[in-house]
């Protein structure tokens, strides 16, 4: 919170006469404020304001009717004295996309601005609001002041002292490590929020363990999903899951870790993100979910068709809160499935300006972050996407995925046999015949295809009530008309685009035809 009191002073030495904080944290907030005002050369008392107090100094009773947003305004403007006034529940009066701001009000609030800069006294209101709400008559006096979400520092020191004011009922089996794995999994969550997460992991069994951790991502799943923006997706899938895909896979193993200090000591910046391409059904969502459990980082999804909303510049400030979410959670990995739809046609004639403003947004943010945020990006019809999403700076690299050749598809079938092949259904032998006769069958499937055609035939298997046979199998395989036939010409284009433009995520060439 440093930089927050540094950059607050600032601008109370300059004399601003309006901030505004967009924050949730209300009571921290007002500490930090109460902090930087005792702080200061000259120390400012804090007025503060609510619907229901009304308008106090600190340490002193509401001013007599001072509950009315109007009166506490006046009031407020006649104090005479060096202050800082916060007003928590100003924005209900400053309207929104649905109905006007209370002309009152703002006309008040506009004359307190007035008076606040051209008076002697150095004085300054501070609306603290969970949302951003200026009208338009207001923005040219109000500067917006960000207020980040509790770091590391902060979380650690609320764990401590909650360990330490329950040690006589809460037994504790953490050490450092389990500790900061434990603070880790807090990033994101406000302070209130945390403390209700890290109470909940001390509940259970009356206890602190390694456990803790999966307690608080549940609590904090629930807490990102309430934003309807994004998504905290749990999985235990690993890279080896993954069948094919060497390059990408290696590729990726290089980078684990790379968000570490030992990482920056060689010179090395975290790294970016990748925009994975190729035909659908072969793997590349299955490959952002693989590379967030074996970085052993939170996979957040954001769905592009969330932040688009029906009011006039909601969409963009959806997209900058979830950027400012996804950053208050890093390290992570931040899952942003099948873009290409959620941007197709900006810039064209049906775009109003609201894609390309909110696409804008995201690509700056993309060019410019220097937190340790992974984007994982899909998309199917590279196409649909705008020339300088594409171009380097963005993403570390773009990879292509094309249909699995002949050792890739027996890596999948394996894989998808040995993990569906227990209880009555084991008996099949799983030879290097069996599975070079069964990948040579496959010629031209996707890995989606085959995991359903060994769907399929346990579902033949299940229904004579016996062990999977590889006849099963085979006759799946017949059953199934790929999309490698059924798309001919949209995949031969696809594998065109990618020759000159993107890194094979297999080792090998492209796969042959049935």
């Amino acid at each position: 919170m440093l930089s927050f009191r540094r950059g607050l002073t600032q601008l109370l030495q300059a004399r601003f006469p309006l901030l505004y904080i967009e924050t949730f944290e209300e009571q921290r907030v007002l500490d930090e404020i109460v902090a930087t005002a005792a702080g200061m050369k000259t120390p400012r008392p804090v007025w503060r304001w609510s619907v229901t107090d009304g308008l106090a100094r600190a340490g002193q009773a509401p001013e007599r009717g001072s509950t009315d947003p109007i009166a506490a305004l006046r009031t407020a403007r006649q104090v005479g004295e060096r202050a800082i006034f916060v007003f928590h529940d100003l924005h209900s009066f400053l309207g929104d996309q649905t109905r006007p701001a209370d002309p009152q009000a703002l006309r008040n609030l506009r004359d307190l601005v007035r008076a606040f800069r051209d008076g002697d006294l150095a004085r300054t209101a501070i609306l603290v609001s969970p949302v951003l709400r200026i009208p338009p008559e207001l923005e040219k006096d109000i500067t917006v002041v960000d207020f980040a979400l509790p770091g590391e520092p902060e979380l650690r020191a609320l764990l401590e002292g909650m360990i330490a004011q329950n040690a006589d009922t809460v037994a504790v089996y953490l050490d450092a490590r389990g500790r900061d794995r434990l603070t880790k999994a807090a990033l994101g969550l406000t302070l209130a929020e945390a403390e209700n997460a890290f109470s909940l992991a001390m509940v259970k069994d009356t206890s602190l363990t390694a456990s803790g951790v999966e307690v608080v991502l549940t609590e904090k799943a629930q807490t990102i999903r309430k934003s309807g923006l994004l998504e905290l997706v749990r999985t235990d899938i690993g890279l080896d899951d993954v069948g094919g895909m060497a390059v990408l896979k290696s590729w990726l193993a290089k980078r684990q870790d790379a968000w570490l200090s030992e990482a920056a000591a060689y010179g090395l910046a975290a790294p970016k993100g990748v925009l994975i391409t190729g035909v659908p059904g072969c793997g590349k969502s299955l490959t952002a979910k693989a590379v967030a459990s074996a970085w052993g980082l939170p996979l957040i999804r954001l769905d592009i068709g969330r932040i688009f909303a029906g009011l006039v510049g909601a969409s963009e400030h959806n997209m900058r809160q979830a950027i400012a979410t996804a950053e208050a959670c890093a390290p992570c990995v931040l899952w942003v499935d099948e873009i290409d739809k959620g941007f197709a046609g900006t810039g064209g004639a049906g775009d109003t300006g609201t894609s390309s403003r909110v696409f804008g947004t995201l690509l700056t943010w993309m060019q410019e972050k220097t937190a340790p945020v992974f984007v994982m990006a899909t998309a199917n019809s590279i196409e649909n996407l705008p020339p300088e999403f594409l171009r380097k700076g963005r993403f570390d690299e773009i990879f292509f995925v094309d249909l699995p050749e002949l050792a890739d598809r027996q890596a999948i079938w394996l894989l998808h046999l040995r993990r569906r092949l227990t209880g009555p259904a084991a008996g099949l032998e799983l030879t290097e015949q069996l599975l070079i006769d069964l990948a040579v069958a496959s010629a031209g499937f996707s890995g989606a295809e085959i995991e359903q055609v060994v769907v399929s035939g346990l579902f033949d298997a299940y229904s004579e009530r016996r062990a999977l046979a590889a006849h099963d199998l085979f006759h799946a395989v017949q059953q199934t008309v790929p999309l490698s036939l059924l798309h001919q010409e949209q995949i031969a284009a696809v594998r065109e685009w990618a020759k000159m433009r993107a890194v094979s995520a297999s080792a090998f060439a492209l796969p042959e035809t049935r």
